[in-house]
């Protein structure tokens, strides 16, 4: 639960930032790009390095060196005086964030099968949660403070670097250990990936591709379409944000009743759904149900995708699915920047709808309910 909450939040205030710092900084969206393509890049380097080692020394010590470049990052940010130097933050902010990425599921993978049922969703909805309130601090610290967008961030940002050194002395005592996960047969040959996998990572590239752009351009959407202020047009990202956290808190219990299988396939229809009104709808009120859809469908699957990663294929197994999702996730809104430009930002929807479909089919590959989580 540290781990999650902590990681969600550090990556919530980095991202409500990110406007402030364009400002600060006077940079260009070809900047913005570069900051996120560096956090990225780092993000995935350390999503297949400490996927693997911690198959092979236990994913403790990698959940906890983690924390320390992620306050590292967040510390660069603050203290930044160019854009070189918010550069390297961002690097930081993502070797943090891809090492307690993986390792924080391949640690969660280990408390389900010894609790004996789920709780994968529930964690991520913890990451969720702290990614609101990350998010949301800047916006309260700007509301009730004078001290101006530039003192904001980079109050909010040292606030998050002083949480990083509590997180990491409370996470030495209590984070457990897990047990290694072995890469090799009794030839000594380096023991493949189960098939399953590559099939897992599909779909996080699919669900990965929804969220994304869902998170991106909601906003911008609700905006143009409907004719309403920015300002106004965020509350689709906030009522996406708020369902995706709500149906994660709730996911294991229905997971638990329903199963794996069906729960995904119901999302990923939910999905479809909200998107088609986003492609085809009008008015404020409607287009905001539609993204709260989205949230809905989106938020129940990535647990239970991630979590039979884990269960199968180890940390090694569980890297390459969730580098995946990140690559789309990042990579995704782009590619839908170029098609609303060719299309429009209404009918570009379609794109990441039609991508929810597959999540139907594939859904197949997880267990029903009362299944096995191994293959």
């Amino acid at each position: 639960m540290l781990l999650f909450g902590f990681n969600g939040l550090t990556m919530g205030v980095f991202a409500g930032a990110l406007a402030t710092l364009k400002e600060i900084f006077g940079l260009s969206a070809m900047q913005v790009s570069g900051l996120l393509v560096m956090s990225g890049v780092m993000a995935v380097i350390a999503m297949q390095s400490c996927g693997r080692l911690s198959d092979h020394f236990g994913a403790r010590r990698f959940a906890l060196a983690g924390i320390v470049p992620l306050a590292i990052g967040t510390t660069t940010l603050a203290l930044a005086p160019n854009y070189a130097a918010a550069l390297v933050g961002t690097a930081f902010l993502g070797l943090g964030n891809g090492a307690l990425d993986v390792s924080m599921n391949a640690i969660a993978v280990q408390v389900e099968a010894a609790r004996g049922k789920g709780i994968m969703s529930f964690f991520h909805g913890l990451w969720s949660g702290g990614n609101l309130l990350g998010s949301g601090a800047l916006a309260a610290a700007a509301a009730l403070t004078a001290l101006g967008s530039d003192g904001v961030v980079k109050t909010v940002l040292l606030g998050a670097t002083g949480l990083g050194v509590v997180v990491l002395f409370a996470a030495y005592k209590i984070v457990p250990d897990t047990q290694p996960v072995t890469q090799v047969d009794h030839t000594g040959a380096k023991v493949k990936l189960p098939p399953t996998i590559y099939l897992l990572g599909l779909m996080a590239l699919m669900f990965g591709l929804g969220e994304g752009s869902a998170f991106d351009w909601s906003g911008i959407h609700v905006s143009e379409v409907a004719g309403v202020d920015p300002a106004q047009g965020a509350l689709a990202v906030t009522a996406l944000a708020t369902a995706i956290t709500v149906v994660r808190l709730m996911g294991d219990l229905i997971v638990a009743k329903f199963g794996p299988r069906l729960v995904v396939r119901t999302g990923a229809v939910l999905a479809v759904a909200g998107y088609l009104i986003a492609a085809f709808g009008s008015g404020f009120g409607l287009l905001v149900v539609g993204w709260a859809m989205v949230g809905f469908g989106m938020g129940i699957v990535a647990p239970q995708v991630y979590s039979l990663a884990g269960h199968t294929g180890g940390g090694r197994g569980l890297a390459t699915v969730v580098t995946f999702g990140y690559a789309v996730f990042l990579v995704g809104p782009a590619i839908l920047g170029a098609l609303v430009t060719w299309l429009d930002i209404q009918h570009a929807m379609l794109v990441p709808g039609l991508a929810m479909i597959g999540l139907l089919f594939l859904a197949h590959i997880l267990p029903e309910k009362g299944a096995a989580q191994t293959l």
